[in-house]
């Protein structure tokens, strides 16, 4: 089986990866900090990282653009530094890109969102090559699992599918 990786930010950590990891084609998940300055990142100091996901996929059952069509999904990309109740550049909306084929996606799945008005405003997620990755302390792994009653901002929206924008 050939695994593919993307790193993913979209607000709080916690509510990415407990829906993210039940698509099929989702092999693991982990959260933690990226697209920052701090090595060594950790809850209490992450200096300028986002909280996170990585994925680790498997493209024969789940494309990165599907993946990237639910992100858009699940979080408010148009929101910056802010997704729900969480507020700071801590929660921006990022896409840190492994490979020139998955920033290209990234640019493509964006103008489809931005042409599509299911959102209100223009997409603000920050689109950058990947950087470290800190894996997050163990109480932030698995966080909705552990508390299923647990605080997220995340949320599927039901019947909402991207379509691709008409060719120029």
């Amino acid at each position: 089986m050939m695994t593919e990786r993307a790193v993913l930010a979209g607000g709080c950590f916690w509510g990415m990866q407990d829906l993210i990891r039940k698509l099929p084609g989702v092999e693991a998940t982990r959260v933690g900090y990226t697209g920052g300055d701090v090595p060594n990142a950790t809850y209490r100091n992450h200096g300028s990282h986002a909280e996170g996901i990585e994925i680790l996929f498997d493209p024969a059952k789940i494309s990165y653009r599907e993946l990237l069509e639910f992100f858009f999904q699940i979080h408010d990309p148009t929101t910056r530094d802010r997704q729900g109740n969480d507020r700071g550049s801590s929660y921006r909306s990022g896409i840190y890109y492994t490979s020139e084929a998955q920033h290209q996606t990234a640019l493509d799945t964006i103008a489809d969102v931005d042409a599509s008005g299911l959102w209100p405003g223009k997409v603000v997620t920050e689109v950058e090559p990947v950087g470290d990755f800190w894996q997050a302390e163990p109480e932030h792994q698995d966080y909705l699992e552990r508390i299923p009653n647990g605080y997220t901002c995340h949320f599927p929206r039901p019947n909402w599918v991207l379509p691709r924008r008409a060719a120029e």
